[in-house]
């Protein structure tokens, strides 16, 4: 995302949350003294900012159902092998096919890896309204799945990705053996950021987001190879 598409969102959050001036400097990158502090949980290695001027962490909590921001301003869904079974017989599909046909779009799009390099991937994607087309991919766009109150009405069966936000999550080869890495989406949608003088008061949901990042990966990496997408790096 631009650094004005960032400002845009927080002008938006900020009508009914409030942030940390020193957040809001951060994401839209007023403060460059930042130092990145990996912390490994299980099988996940976050990266997690540390602002050297203000000696503290930057951390996340989750603020739903009284937040709903990621939910109502989505830019994209793509779907694991997983979610196209599960989610296809939530809609009542009998085949993974018909689903595919009738609630996806697939579509292709670049962003910039972990190490500088252009990430191009194709995916199959949950449609976010009914007639979505690939030119509204990376939009914002509300979840057509959201019931009056903003709740999800696919839970607990949403899409892995949703599961996700606001971290994004890649693999490095280390030794020969996949590692998965994951770091913040600042999207400036998210209320749920805050700064902390130590990594403690975030304990539990880095052992929660370990799993389900873990796991995340491992499934997207499966629908690769089962041809329902691709990345490919340059």
């Amino acid at each position: 995302m631009s650094q004005k598409e960032i400002e845009e969102s927080l002008d938006l959050l900020q009508k009914d949350w409030d942030v940390d001036p020193i957040l809001r400097n951060f994401m839209l990158g007023k403060i460059t003294d930042v130092s990145d502090r990996p912390i490994k949980v299980k099988d996940v290695v976050f990266h997690i900012p540390y602002l050297n001027s203000e000696k503290k962490f930057i951390l996340w909590k989750c603020f739903w159902p009284d937040c709903h921001n990621c939910c109502d301003r989505q830019g994209r869904l793509p779907l694991t092998s997983d979610d196209l079974i599960t989610i296809g017989k939530g809609l009542k599909y009998q085949k993974p096919s018909e689903f595919i046909k009738n609630e996806t779009l697939t579509v292709t799009y670049s962003e910039p890896g972990p190490s500088g390099q252009m990430t191009t991937m194709t995916t199959i994607n949950l449609k976010r309204k009914e007639d979505e087309t690939a030119a509204d991919d990376g939009t914002h766009i509300s979840c057509r799945f959201l019931d009056e109150e903003g709740g999800c009405s696919m839970h607990p069966d949403r899409p892995g990705v949703c599961y996700l936000y606001p971290f994004s999550s890649w693999l490095e080869n280390e030794k020969g053996k996949p590692r998965v890495h994951a770091t913040y989406q600042f999207t400036g949608d998210c209320p749920g950021f805050y700064l902390a003088e130590d990594l403690e008061p975030m304990k539990e949901e880095f052992k929660e987001y370990s799993k389900i990042i873990y796991d995340y990966n491992m499934a997207s990496n499966r629908t690769n190879r089962e041809g329902f997408g691709s990345v490919s790096f340059s």
